[in-house]
């Protein structure tokens, strides 16, 4: 028996993962968290066989929470399920420790079988994930498109900005400082070469990280 974590601060999405697991008799959901410290108590507390995490969460974000869980849990598997289309944020998630990433518009099927890949320690990914991960091997930090430079947390407040939040908004959400956002912005701008929020949103529209 598969013994799933479910890790989202949706009541909804817990609940619908919830079912589809229920129909499946080798896997059960028997834990929940809200938020990432939640998920960190839990894995403190018991032995699981999976988490399933939702990358977008409440206060520190997804992949802060995954790389910690790495550090604390190594073999654990983590099966991010985001409501990000991969090219956001897939390779960033692998590279941090994921088993594998899901977006939830992924069939119920799909979810199955990649819960049942990843318990069995492998790894998870769409074919388009895989073209995408291929195309990264042995392309220098020259050839890299300029949001492919900025660290996690420049990443994530380059994103939030050019979906229309201010800096203080940003802060809140994190949990962090004021001064700590400003920070990363100014790095993410100087990183990319540009020097307004609008020049961020207008790339990120662009490319296809925001919607």
């Amino acid at each position: 028996m598969i013994k799933i974590l479910v890790a989202d601060d949706h009541a909804i999405v817990r609940q619908g993962l919830k079912q589809i697991v229920a129909d499946t008799p080798d896997m059960v959901v028997a834990g929940e968290a809200v938020d990432g410290q939640e998920v960190l108590d839990q894995v403190r507390k018991e032995n699981w066989d999976l988490i399933l995490l939702d990358i977008s969460m409440p206060g520190r974000g997804g992949i802060d929470i995954l790389k910690e869980l790495k550090t604390e849990r190594p073999k654990l598997p983590v099966l991010i399920l985001s409501m990000y289309p991969e090219e956001q944020y897939a390779i960033r998630a692998l590279k941090a420790g994921a088993a594998g990433y899901l977006t939830k518009e992924s069939a119920p099927e799909e979810l199955i079988e990649a819960i049942r890949k990843v318990a069995r320690g492998s790894k998870y990914i769409s074919a388009s994930l895989a073209e995408s991960l291929a195309s990264h091997v042995g392309t220098t930090n020259a050839e890299k498109p300029p949001h492919e430079t900025l660290s996690d947390r420049e990443y994530q407040v380059m994103l939030m900005i050019a979906s229309g939040k201010t800096v203080s908004e940003i802060a809140s959400e994190l949990s962090l400082s004021v001064k700590t956002i400003s920070t990363n912005r100014v790095r993410a701008l100087r990183k990319m070469g540009m020097k307004t929020n609008a020049e961020l949103t207008y790339y990120a529209i662009k490319h296809g990280l925001v919607r």
